[in-house]
Parts: structure tokens; sequence; C-alpha cells
């Protein structure tokens, strides 16, 4: 019992250590903007004829008991009524059905120089409000990687359907926790950029990783994988590239280290991402 408390008590403060000392990231992405229209101006007051001479008005004739109509008018009145009822029920179902997803794509790869200003050039020339632009980014992003291949040594892919609403809860807890593993000196969202110039790298003995993150939610299903493998990696990347503006709900794209010179040693690769398996 001693022993086990003893090495709870390391792995405590190796997390403590690592979180005082976390390493550079970036981040680029956001929701699509969709401006509101604008205000309805009034139009000119409408102008009314001016009566004309008195004439006698149409003869309006109600059917009696003998007549023809009968309560024809109010049964169709009402099947026009339960119609329109199921109509949007059935719309408002299918808009709250499990069709929409949520995916996370982690991919470890060993760390190089050229990778990390490709990623950083992407985050600064994207177009981060529209859907189109987001689109692209994603595109572009899952092009990076899979040129990146021969670099890419762990993964991790989790996929989560439901409702839209769902999904983007989804999608905005895992960015957040994206966002929570490093220290961000890059930040591209939704039209505004921040950058921490006064950052110094950290460089370290045994650092040789750096971890890309690619977040999407969706108005599609994307199918879940098994255990990974590089064809699985691939196949995931090619589904989330198959992100178009009319489906697109959110994307994110996430990396640390950010700054030339720093990679992850493998310790704090395996801390930072326990749910990461090898290729």
């Amino acid at each position: 019992m001693l022993k086990g408390m003893r090495r709870l008590l390391v792995l405590c403060l190796l997390a403590l250590s690592l979180a005082l000392a976390q390493k550079s990231g970036g981040g680029v992405g956001g929701r699509p903007y969709t401006p509101s229209p604008p205000p309805m101006s009034p139009g000119p007051a409408p102008t009314l004829p001016l009566p004309g001479p008195a004439y006698p008005g149409p003869v309006v004739v109600y059917p009696g008991p003998g007549g023809s109509l009968g309560i024809l008018p109010v049964l169709v009145f009402f099947g026009l009524v339960l119609v329109a009822f199921w109509m949007v029920r059935g719309l408002r179902q299918a808009g709250e059905g499990p069709g929409a997803s949520a995916a996370r794509l982690r991919l470890a790869l060993l760390v190089r120089p050229e990778a990390q200003r490709a990623l950083r050039r992407l985050a600064e020339e994207a177009e981060t409000t529209t859907a189109k632009g987001l689109a692209d980014l994603v595109d572009e992003a899952a092009l990076l990687l899979l040129r990146e291949e021969p670099a890419w040594r762990f993964a991790d892919y989790q996929v989560v359907q439901g409702g839209e609403e769902e999904v983007l809860a989804r999608f905005d807890a895992w960015m957040l926790e994206e966002r929570s593993k490093h220290r961000e000196t890059f930040r591209h969202f939704e039209g505004r950029k921040r950058v921490e110039e006064g950052y110094q790298a950290q460089p370290e003995p045994g650092g040789r990783y750096l971890v890309a993150s690619l977040l999407l939610a969706e108005r599609r299903p994307l199918a879940p994988k098994g255990p990974l493998t590089r064809a699985g990696v691939r196949e995931a990347l090619l589904d989330l590239a198959g992100s178009s503006p009319f489906s697109l709900l959110a994307a994110y794209l996430s990396w640390t280290p950010e700054r030339e010179g720093e990679a992850l040693t493998e310790e704090e690769l395996l801390l930072l991402y326990p749910d990461l398996s090898k290729l």
C-alpha cells in the first residue's frame, strides 16, 4: 500500500510539473458566421381609393338545412390543420434526430520544423468566419497530415452521434480540452487572431513528438473506427475531408508544440494523451 501511495505521489508531481511547463500550442477554427437579416424599413403607407358612388354589394347566400355544403368546409379546414401539424412535427423530429456527428482525430507524429511552419501558415491564412472557409481549412489540414504519414506514431479517433445541439456541445468540450493541453501561443478563432510574441521556446532532451488534433461537427453521420491502423487513420482523414459548407457546423485544428525548437517527450505525450494507440 505504501508503495502504491508513493507511486501515486510521483505521478501527481510529474503531472504538476508538466502542467507548469506546458509547451506552446496553436489553434484555428470556429463556427460559421450567419449574419442576421437587415431590419425591415417601413414602406409607404397604402393609399385607399376614394369612395365612389354607392352600388349594391355582393349577395352572400348561406345554405340552409337543405343546402349542399353542410359540414364539409369545417372538415376540410380541420383536415388541413392536422396535415400541417404532422408536417411540422416530422420536420422537428428530423432536425432532432441522430443525423449529426462530432469527431476528433488526434495524431502524434515525429516533429519537423517544416510541419510546424506549415501548420502555422495554414492557421494564419484560414478564413474562419464562413462555412466554405472552415471546410477548406479541414481539407487543407487533412492533406497536410496525410503528407506527414511517414512520421505517424500514435493516434486516437472518437465519434459521437446525436442531434445538432448535442454534437456542438461535445465539440465545444473537446475544443476546451485540447486548449488545456498547451500554452496557447497562437490562436485564430472566428476571425480574431491572438499571438503571444514574448514566449520563449523550451527545448528538452528526448523531445521528438508533435500532436495535431482535428475536430469537426457535421450534419451527417460519421462512422466510428475500430482499433486504429495506418489505413484507419487515412480513412478517418478522408471522412473528415468530405465535409462541405452545407453540412459543416464547426471545425477546429489544434497542435502542440507550436514554436520551432520544441517537441514533446514520450513521457509528456503519454501523460497528456493517455488514449493514444500506437500505430
